[in-house]
């Protein structure tokens, strides 16, 4: 096994003393332009790499962003991760992805062994965890900021949109357009609770209108085109008079337009459909499903800068919560 580098072998390439190696890798102290040169230019040779955690002993942190979301197979978060990629890259703090599957106790394992690194902050998805997750994300003493969501109590900093209030707005409008025998389809209800929040807000709507879901259907996998048509005929083959399908995300309305196209099923003239989170792929199918923006990319880049701003500032952080106002695009399907 090669021999890792040390700041003696960096010293020792450049002919300096230890000291002043670690002070020019740092940045810190005084020493010529000339000796700067040599000791960067023998790191270099050696392929140093500093030990951040080794430095996290004085300055009780590292460059480190930790960044926990529930799942990196769809475009709907790894939009969230280029808005936090592209602040971070014009700065020293890098990211550090955690998954957890829309699991809370799987969530309360990655946030301690994020935490474990001593990171400079923690960009989470979500504002509901387990009580051990909150109690370590509170005594961390590092800023957070809680994303996707700000229907609820947020530990710091928040920055997301109100899912109740998609949910109901998404209700308004069909009921607004007459539509009277509604279903909904949607995954993993049970764990994802931003979906169940507008499925929330989307029933309280209806009820002020004098409606109600007339059927629904609910399952635990992951969102898939296939799934989408199979979930949508399912559902039709019990409700056959359903005029509109409310769906949980955009790839099972995807998939539901394509079940309808399949079978002649005339949208929206016979059945209505409307998704969630403004995904790219609405523009390549055949008619424009309806669906509502999350600003997924855009709450990315406002929590990055939310998290830099409070690395940099010594004075006490006050618990600012950003909310996007979520849009509605009715598309060609509503």
């Amino acid at each position: 096994m090669a021999h890792r580098p040390t700041l003696k072998d960096i010293a020792q390439m450049a002919r300096v003393s230890e000291m002043t190696v670690s002070r020019v890798l740092r940045g810190k102290g005084e020493a010529s332009p000339y000796t700067c040169d040599r000791v960067r230019e023998a790191a270099k040779t050696l392929g140093y790499v500093p030990n951040q955690i080794a430095g996290s002993l004085s300055s009780n942190s590292v460059n480190l962003i930790g960044v926990i979301v529930p799942s990196v197979s769809s475009s709907v978060f790894s939009e969230v991760l280029t808005g936090i990629i592209n602040v971070l890259k014009d700065t020293q703090l890098q990211p550090v992805f955690g998954v957890t599957g829309y699991d809370q106790k799987t969530e309360e394992t990655v946030v301690r062994q994020m935490l474990s690194w001593q990171p400079s902050g923690l960009i989470i998805a979500g504002l509901e965890h387990t009580d051990n997750a909150r109690r370590m994300m509170e005594s961390s003493g590092i800023p957070i900021a809680e994303i996707m969501d700000v229907d609820g109590d947020p530990i710091d900093m928040n920055v997301g949109i109100s899912h109740e209030k998609a949910g109901y707005d998404m209700g308004l409008l069909i009921a607004k357009k007459g539509y009277k025998n509604i279903g909904f389809i949607g995954t993993k209800m049970l764990t994802d609770f931003r979906a169940g929040k507008r499925l929330s807000g989307f029933k309280k709507a209806l009820e002020e209108t004098a409606l109600s879901i007339v059927d629904q259907e609910f399952y635990t996998g992951n969102s898939t085109l296939r799934i989408g048509k199979d979930v949508t005929q399912k559902l039709l083959a019990r409700r056959p008079n359903l005029d509109c399908i409310y769906y949980s995300n955009d790839l099972l309305a995807a998939g539901g337009l394509m079940h309808c196209i399949a079978h002649d099923i005339s949208v929206p003239d016979r059945l209505a459909l409307a998704g969630f989170n403004g995904l790219e792929l609405r523009e390549g199918l055949p008619k424009l499903t309806a669906t509502t923006n999350a600003f997924r990319e855009e709450i990315g880049t406002k929590a990055a800068q939310m998290i830099v701003a409070a690395t940099q500032s010594d004075t006490k952080r006050s618990h600012e919560v950003i909310t996007f106002a979520s849009k509605i695009d009715a598309g060609d399907t509503l």
